[in-house]
């Protein structure tokens, strides 16, 4: 992991070590099936030691007719005694039977529970593992728009955008500079005009294009420019930014107004831009899942249209995934569906953004597993 990923990590409250590991409930419900089964092989071991004695009462008995028919008329109670015999093996060998018949029923009807409960343990330890990652980005990214609006209120924004000189601009790129020293998350900061011009960045040298650039399309610049006050703050999602060599970005913005004052007018506005594959890629790639569960197992955070936002393997950003019941599984909190997608099977565990504070990035984070 490299550096801004490590910074992300260490500023969040350890949600890392909180992400549950292999649920106890699985374990219990296969538990639950190997005593079903044991239970059924001592019924089983018993009946058959039952039936045992019975062909040995059903021999005694064919012996004692055979005896009574010899000895005549003094052998007659015998032979009552030996047809009692007879009926009570056939009454304990249709008795054993059904006790037989009605062990494996129950044991059947057991294991069909200890299956289903296994399956639904699955399903909530992925849903939970989901719902870890979607709620540390959430908690990150919730730092990411207090940091627009609190910049946005620095002095020397504040003279840069009110009168953009040589002198204030230098100052303004090098107090940027200073900012992105220490929060190294960033690619780069951008002070843009109202006409949407960057007249300003913290990394001249490396992103020597930025100073000069037209972004008044973008939809970080406009969403700011909306803003009615220096409380709230503009957004783009996931994207490749020119701006930044074509990294994968999110952009907080925030307008920069008069004295700095929240309410003061618009002069200005702020564009931070966060390295995305530093997050969302990387916060994927380290939920606890073991080396069989890796091996089939897809996490991607994805907005409600489907768009990849965020794979274990950044080069799918951008990608659509779409499956039957999507809208209704989107819908929840929390659950998990069976879907086909391009001919292959999976069980999908869904968490939606719980938001953290007063921010939600309201995506969605899948764990797919690709079914036998």
């Amino acid at each position: 992991m490299n550096h801004a990923a490590l910074k992300l990590a260490s500023r969040s409250p350890d949600r890392a070590d909180q992400m549950p590991e292999q649920t106890s409930a699985e374990e219990h419900a296969q538990a639950m099936i190997g005593l079903s089964q044991g239970m059924l092989k001592e019924v089983v071991e018993a009946l058959d030691k039952i039936k045992r004695v019975n062909r040995t009462i059903h021999i005694l008995s064919m012996n004692a007719r055979v005896e009574a028919a010899r000895a005549g008329e003094a052998g007659r109670g015998f032979a009552v005694v030996a047809e009692q015999l007879s009926g009570l093996a056939s009454t304990t060998e249709v008795t054993a039977q059904g006790i037989e018949d009605t062990s494996k029923h129950i044991t059947g009807e057991l294991n069909v529970l200890a299956d289903r409960l296994s399956k639904d343990a699955a399903d909530n330890r992925m849903c939970d593992l989901a719902l870890n990652a979607i709620d540390l980005v959430d908690r990150n990214l919730y730092e990411r728009s207090c940091d627009v609006r609190w910049w946005a209120t620095d002095s020397a924004l504040v003279e840069a955008a009110g009168a953009p000189g040589l002198a204030t601009l230098r100052h303004v790129s090098q107090r940027l500079g200073q900012i992105l020293d220490s929060y190294t998350v960033y690619f780069d900061l951008v002070l843009a005009d109202l006409n949407g011009r960057v007249i300003a960045n913290g990394r001249p040298r490396q992103w020597p294009g930025s100073v000069g650039s037209h972004v008044a399309g973008s939809a970080w610049f406009k969403s700011a420019l909306e803003t009615r006050s220096g409380s709230q703050f503009g957004f783009e999602t996931v994207h490749a930014s020119p701006l930044v060599g074509g990294q994968n970005v999110l952009v907080y913005s925030c307008g920069v107004r008069e004295r700095g004052s929240v309410n003061g007018k618009l002069i200005g506005v702020l564009g931070i831009l966060f390295n995305w594959d530093a997050l969302g890629p990387e916060t994927l790639k380290r939920i606890p899942l073991s080396h069989e569960e890796k091996a089939t197992t897809r996490a991607v955070l994805v907005d409600d249209s489907g768009r990849v936002l965020a794979d274990a393997d950044p080069a799918r950003i951008g990608n659509s995934i779409a499956f039957a019941d999507m809208a209704s599984l989107f819908s929840k909190a929390r659950g998990a569906v069976s879907a086909r997608i391009n001919g292959t099977h999976w069980r999908i565990a869904h968490a939606r953004s719980p938001g953290f504070e007063t921010y939600a990035t309201g995506w969605h984070s899948l764990l797919m597993r690709r079914m036998g």
